[in-house]
C-alpha cells in the first residue's frame, strides 16, 4: 500500500506521530489518545502494520506497536526530488532575470 495514501488519513497521522514521540505502546495506550471506539483504532492501526508503516510484536495479551522509520524513505525521496527540482527552475529563472538585467 502507498504510504502517502496510507498517511493521508489524520488519525493515522497522529498515531505515526505518537509513535514516533513516545516509542512502543500498546494498542490500548494508543486507543486512550482518541476519542473514536478502540475498533476504529484497531483499523488504523492495521492498516499502517500492513503499509509497513509500524511494527507490532505480541507481549502476552498485548500488542506492543513501534514506528518503523524507515518506511518513510519514499516520502523523503519524493520530497527531495522537488525540493531539486524547484530549486533548479529557481537557479534557471535566476539565470535568465540576470542575464537580461545585464
Amino acid at each position: 500500500m502507498d504510504t502517502f495514501h496510507v498517511l493521508a488519513e489524520p488519525r493515522r497521522r497522529r498515531v505515526v506521530e505518537l509513535l514516533a514521540r513516545r516509542g512502543r505502546l500498546s494498542a490500548s495506550q494508543i486507543c486512550h489518545e482518541f476519542d473514536v471506539t478502540p475498533q476504529a483504532i484497531s483499523q488504523h492501526l492495521r492498516v499502517l502494520r500492513e503499509a509497513h508503516v509500524l511494527r507490532m510484536e505480541k507481549s502476552a495479551q498485548r500488542r506492543l506497536y513501534t514506528f518503523d522509520p524507515r518506511s518513510m524513505d519514499p516520502i523523503q525521496a519524493w520530497t527531495a526530488d522537488m525540493a531539486k527540482l524547484w530549486q533548479d527552475r529557481l537557479d534557471r529563472l535566476d539565470k535568465t532575470l540576470r542575464e537580461e538585467a545585464a
